[in-house]
């Protein structure tokens, strides 16, 4: 369950592992959908095909509408039911007991992976369309709950095992954010693994966007309400980071962190 490609990679990126220097990565636009709609090089319906299930054959775009459009949004445990019987095929992995609840929105589900007994509350949203090989995987006894979303834009997404992800909170992911097993976070958290230059005349949104490196939160670790956590930042085992903080360095294991920025505090026994 590791997001990095290599041991000097991750080394690189775990400042409190060795004081090594984050090297910013520029992001590729071209994978943007925000460029794809605005370059209007392809028409309306292959522009949604792409956003919403990747460049497939019709007969697949044709299944997944289907099936999102008549069982996403069908409550009471009929929907459950019929949502547990058809969407496995949707699918890179759809394991047992899986729960998915209403208006729960997957958009490249052909990258995405939901191991056994994962839950997913209402009104989510789950889009593995720059996750790449890696893709968006839920570990066993994983809980999404409601309106959360989860968006890979352009790096893989990995929740471990028996991980809660608190209500209204977003991840996104711009080269790879990694939850371990056991991870706790409250309502509202927030991790955006990227960010744009601002360093000219431009609008913001049309300047380079880059990363400094993915998001890892170590096993056991615990996030209070609306906790905010920048790229290239790994939180250590059993930390506990305090409401409404900004982590924008790497706290160690055992650590108690706090404020804006955070700083840790105390270590716990």
């Amino acid at each position: 369950m590791d997001i990095y490609n290599n041991k000097e990679e991750k080394q690189r990126l775990t400042g409190f592992r060795g004081e090594m220097k984050k090297i910013a990565k520029i992001i590729d636009k071209n994978s943007n959908i925000r460029q794809s709609l605005a370059s209007g090089h392809t028409s309306p319906l292959k522009t949604y095909e792409r956003l919403t299930c990747g460049q497939g054959s019709f007969f697949k775009f044709l299944t997944y509408e289907l099936l999102t459009c008549i069982l996403g949004p069908m409550p009471g445990g009929l929907g459950f039911f019929l949502r547990k019987m058809f969407y496995p095929r949707l699918f890179k992995k759809f394991g047992r007991g899986v729960i998915i609840g209403r208006n729960v929105v997957f958009r490249h589900p052909h990258r995405i992976s939901l191991e056994d007994n994962v839950t997913i509350d209402d009104n989510c949203i789950l889009d593995g369309r720059g996750a790449g090989p890696s893709g968006l995987v839920l570990e066993d006894n994983v809980l999404i709950n409601r309106n959360c979303m989860l968006l890979a834009k352009a790096g893989p997404i990995r929740f471990g095992r028996r991980t809660s992800l608190g209500s209204n909170s977003v991840i996104v992911s711009m080269d790879g954010v990694e939850l371990g097993e056991a991870v706790l976070t409250a309502g509202g958290c927030y991790l955006s693994a990227g960010a744009y230059k601002f360093d000219s005349a431009e609008a913001v949104m049309d300047q380079e966007e880059y990363t400094t490196g993915p998001i890892r939160i170590d096993r056991k670790a615990w996030l209070g309400t609306r906790v905010t956590v920048l790229d290239g930042v790994t939180i250590g085992e059993n930390a506990v980071i305090g409401a409404c903080a900004l982590v924008n360095r790497d706290i160690p294991a055992r650590a108690i962190a706090v404020g804006v920025p955070a700083k840790v505090v105390k270590m716990r026994d």
